[in-house]
């Protein structure tokens, strides 16, 4: 499921969008927002099928083989230790993940199994495979510990597969590493002889109303939070700042005055990682201060109204 950062990162987007297009539509950029967050559900799914379709490409092989004029010993009797594995057969057996690729319609590899050749190809030669498959032992903690290896190393950094999902769709690019992170956590809290039952993309209906939220505020008292930022920042004249880290710092105020349960510490720190990830070396630090400033201001002026644990 998604997380508050990376929500963070999505309306930061989304508001970077309204302004550098000119355009004053709230609600299409705030629809557009909130399909973007959906659509990433289609991203994980897809990136979790491409383990049991390369499950079916070795199946194809072993029959293959079998079939060859001269078929040697090993061909006849293939080693079925891969195709056997615990978490694939989950996957393929999951009434939650397979109800979704049929009802989004996410054959993509059936259409695309180039890409998963390219993988097992590269998989059946690797390290990670040949000591796999020469194991004896067939534990399920083995079977995730080898499945999440295969991802981490052939899955998650394919640069192809990245390509093609940014074709595909293009507010992708920035969520495949989450997307990643979400897989790989998915396959280690599987349970043996359990079914694996997709989750819902928000945690809770507080998130997905958190989303909307600081978008229309932000953007809503923009004007508005420009003025303590002039305040804030003597030596730089506002149209100086870069774009996004007047963003960045608009959303941060936001966040102080209108979600009393997130403490003032907790919005600074995330905004910080996500400026050092998105905008300039020295942006982190740059927000840094002037957040604290303005955060000190209102803690004095009693602007802030934070509640329960937003009072850490």
């Amino acid at each position: 499921m998604i997380n508050r950062r990376h929500i963070r990162v999505k309306v930061m987007q989304s508001v970077y969008a309204l302004m550098t297009s000119n355009s004053d539509n709230l609600v299409k950029e705030e629809n557009f927002l909130k399909n973007s967050i959906e659509k990433m559900y289609d991203l994980y799914v897809l990136m979790m099928d491409t383990l049991p379709r390369i499950k079916n490409i070795a199946e194809e092989q072993i029959e293959i083989s079998k079939k060859k004029y001269f078929a040697t010993k090993e061909d006849i009797n293939p080693n079925t230790k891969f195709i056997e594995n615990k978490v694939l057969a989950l996957l393929e057996n999951s009434i939650s993940f397979q109800t979704y690729k049929e009802e989004h319609d996410l054959d993509n590899w059936h259409l695309e199994e180039k890409y998963i050749r390219t993988i097992y190809d590269h998989l059946i030669k690797s390290t990670l495979y040949k000591k796999y498959m020469e194991n004896e032992n067939r534990s399920f903690n083995e079977d995730v510990k080898f499945i999440v290896g295969v991802y981490s190393e052939f899955i998650a950094p394919n640069e192809k597969l990245a390509d093609y999902f940014e074709d595909l769709n293009i507010s992708w690019v920035d969520d495949i590493p989450f997307v990643n992170t979400w897989v790989v956590k998915s396959i280690q809290k599987l349970k043996e002889n359990k079914s694996l039952v997709l989750g819902r993309i928000y945690k809770d209906e507080e998130d997905k109303k958190f989303v909307i939220d600081l978008f229309r505020k932000t953007v809503l008292n923009q004007a508005k939070f420009e003025k303590d930022i002039e305040n804030k920042t003597p030596n730089w004249e506002t149209d100086r700042i870069a774009d996004l880290d007047m963003i960045i710092i608009k959303m941060g105020i936001c966040e102080f005055l209108n979600f009393p349960s997130i403490p003032t510490k907790a919005s600074i720190n995330e905004y910080i990682e996500i400026a050092k990830d998105y905008s300039t070396p020295k942006s982190g630090f740059f927000i840094n201060g002037v957040l604290d400033k303005i955060c000190k201001e209102y803690e004095s002026g009693g602007r802030l109204n934070k509640i329960g644990r937003g009072r850490i």
